[in-house]
């Protein structure tokens, strides 16, 4: 297949074009940056210059290639505070490769996320669907688009939605858990919101990437997948594996005192999110077979000494 990934030399998309590539596709990557297009250009795909608001050229992509992996997201302007803006542009960006698919059959899968989906139980695959309960300006924001890219399927795409762990860990992850490691580290105390009870599912990088092949290979029009590979990780146990390796205290952070010790991830943090993707597995035959959160975190990558 001609497949082309918005996304495609980020932290998730640098592993998924390999492993479109190893399995005979071709794929064209998008790039925004001379750094982006060399590393896509390594990788052995080819590069289409441009960024998520040229839409006419996005269009033009989709309609060129035999099926579209949407990974990309403003994760600069959300974490800027804009997280509104961020969620609509990326609505644009779907509704965009979502008119260039139409009445094709071919594959479009987006990356969406899993907290959030539900809170305090485990979230499955037929979870969230309704687009009413997620307001574009809340954390679940990215849901109801997730939910307008399945309705697609009525207009002749074989659209799909990965919902990605919070934590798509490996070596060279700059995500949640690097965050909370540099928190540990500047704030001399590995800290856990309360008891640390909460759950986070978490998935390896490499794992994710080979669910987003089966996704594009073989999803149903309208199939809602969970890349989570550990269905719900305590965080007290990975502040626990932080505060060993950097031999630094474990302590519980109360509530009130949340915002001043995480800053942004506060928010994040407050949120019980384990997520089951049995409904993954059986549909497409997903078998993860990267180390689980804490085993990663224990290999010791995430503890390197910064640079200076």
């Amino acid at each position: 297949m001609r497949v082309f990934v918005t996304g495609a030399s980020g932290w998730i998309g640098s592993a998924v074009v390999p492993e479109l590539i190893g399995a005979g596709h071709r794929v064209t990557g998008l790039a925004r940056s001379d750094a982006s297009a060399a590393a896509l250009v390594e990788a052995g795909a080819e590069v289409r210059r441009g960024t998520l608001d040229d839409f006419d050229d996005l269009a033009a992509a989709a309609a060129e290639s035999d099926g579209v992996l949407h990974l990309a997201f403003k994760h600069d302007i959300a974490f800027a505070g804009d997280y509104r803006g961020a969620v609509a542009a990326d609505r644009r960006v779907i509704e965009v490769l979502g008119e260039a698919l139409a009445g094709s059959d071919r594959p479009l899968v987006i990356a969406s996320g899993l907290l959030g989906v539900t809170t305090g139980r485990v979230a499955t695959e037929e979870d969230g669907l309704d687009p009413a309960e997620y307001p574009d300006g809340t954390l679940q924001g990215r849901l109801a688009t997730a939910r307008a890219t399945l309705d697609l399927a009525s207009r002749g795409v074989r659209a799909s939605v990965v919902r990605l762990a919070p934590t798509v860990h490996g070596d060279g992850d700059n995500g949640f858990i690097a965050a909370l490691v540099g928190i540990a580290r500047a704030k001399g105390v590995s800290g856990h919101l309360g008891d640390g009870a909460h759950r986070w599912p978490a998935v390896h990088r490499l794992d994710a990437a080979h669910l987003f092949r089966l996704a594009l290979e073989r999803a149903e029009a309208g199939s809602v997948l969970h890349a989570a590979a550990d269905e719900g990780v305590p965080l007290r146990a990975v502040a626990e594996v932080i505060g060993r390796h950097l031999d630094l205290p474990v302590a519980a952070v109360p509530a009130e005192g949340a915002g001043e010790h995480f800053g942004w991830l506060a928010d994040f943090l407050r949120v019980d999110g384990p997520a089951s993707s049995a409904l993954t597995r059986e549909r497409l035959g997903w078998r993860p077979t990267g180390p689980g959160l804490v085993d990663d975190l224990d290999e010791g990558h995430y503890f390197r000494a910064p640079s200076a």
